[in-house]
């Protein structure tokens, strides 16, 4: 993929570099091509040390940390470390849809908006959750090419939506790469930084994607201090454990109760409940899942319970516990809250079509009391549309 860019960066000046020149490995580890050594492909000198001049790439809330640590080290004017910081991001119809926007206008940051790169000196680019192949021609543009902070341990998870999938899949570990991008295909590039954390149990997307971003940003900082090396030690991602993380769409959250255990139900919550909540069907209506809960043990030896034939998606309310009990592949799961044209607790649903629904149908069983799976249609435009990207 390649996408038209303005060429509008003027030569580099040459000051601070005299001397040396540049080791030409960054350009032979992502395969590209073009001039290297002591100057930047243009016939300018190549700086070799910091202060640099970033241009930053990001669009969501992990991005945003990724920026604020540049700012800040921006902003330490003791540390001589960024000289100068400039922000692109993607068009969108609402602005608090892309924290990396708001933090750079806030921040009194130059933002440009995608395909627009600015027309700046700079001396490194940095990607963080972007979700725009960068063609070649734009990689070459910069002397010490394109970081991206990802937070996988590549080549696992490499994609779009890798935290989603560490969640969801029911990783122990997780991760950060800082790695440099490659033209044509995303997370591929060489690693120049690698760390793990242990994945805390019941961890949502959210919370590992907070843990994940701060430790991003810190490693991205580290690496700037030492670029060069950094470059020149650069590894290849071995080329097994590769793994995929593809978008997420609306159809994953789909319940399929004959098919899910309570584990996976519980694992699609934890991955993307905060992004689209889980979906059934109730009697030809859509319903979301909004609070979901394991079940206490002691609620499932209730008679109510172990005396009826039940079947996967069957639902029965525990007044007791005040909660939707759902039988699923392998047991139940608990459900606190739904939303069926309002947001309504389960005993709210109870009273309002649950227990109707038996008064209409008095003779029967448990097991015709049920959530179904929703096929959603497959229209083109739905084919197409993409609700979860990181």
């Amino acid at each position: 993929m390649r996408v038209l860019v303005r060429c509008c960066w003027g030569p580099l000046p040459g000051g601070g570099c005299a001397g040396r020149r540049q080791s030409p490995q960054w350009r032979s580890l992502v395969g590209l091509s073009g001039s290297s050594g002591g100057e930047d492909g243009r016939g300018a000198r190549v700086r070799e040390k910091p202060p640099w001049r970033v241009l930053f790439f990001g669009t969501d809330q992990f991005a945003r940390e990724t920026l604020r640590a540049l700012h800040a080290a921006r902003e330490n004017k003791g540390e001589e470390l960024i000289e100068n910081l400039e922000v692109v991001t993607v068009p969108s119809p609402s602005p608090k849809r892309l924290p990396v926007k708001q933090y750079a206008v806030q921040s009194q940051l130059p933002v440009y908006e995608w395909p627009d790169v600015g027309s700046g000196e700079y001396d490194v680019g940095v990607v963080a959750s972007f979700g725009r192949l960068l063609s070649e021609a734009l990689i070459l543009k910069f002397p010490y090419g394109v970081l991206n902070v990802h937070p996988s341990c590549l080549p696992r998870w490499r994609g779009p939506a890798p935290i989603i999938h560490t969640v969801l899949h029911g990783d122990t570990v997780a991760g950060v790469t800082i790695m440099q991008i490659r033209p044509k295909r995303f997370d591929v590039g060489p690693i120049l930084k690698q760390e793990t954390v242990p994945v805390p149990p019941k961890s949502t997307t959210k919370d590992l994607e907070a843990v994940l971003s701060r430790l991003g940003a810190n490693m991205l900082i580290s690496v700037l201090k030492n670029l060069p090396e950094s470059l020149n030690n650069g590894r290849q991602q071995p080329a097994e454990g590769v793994t995929h993380a593809p978008k997420i769409s609306a159809a994953t959250s789909c319940i399929k109760w004959e098919e899910q255990t309570s584990e996976q139900i519980f694992r699609l919550h934890r991955a993307i409940g905060n992004i689209i909540p889980l979906q059934t069907l109730w009697v030809n209506s859509t319903i979301k899942l909004l609070d979901l809960v394991e079940v206490n043990s002691s609620v499932l030896t209730d008679p109510k319970l172990t005396g009826q034939a039940v079947i996967p998606g069957s639902v029965i309310y525990h007044k007791q516990s005040q909660i939707l009990l759902v039988c699923c592949k392998d047991g139940w799961i608990g459900v606190r809250s739904v939303m069926l044209k309002k947001t309504l607790t389960a005993t709210d649903f109870y009273n309002g079509y649950l227990h109707p629904w038996y008064q209409k149908n008095s003779q029967a069983q448990p097991s015709q009391c049920r959530f179904q799976t929703l096929r959603l249609p497959l229209k083109k435009k739905q084919k197409k549309k993409i609700v979860a990207v990181q």
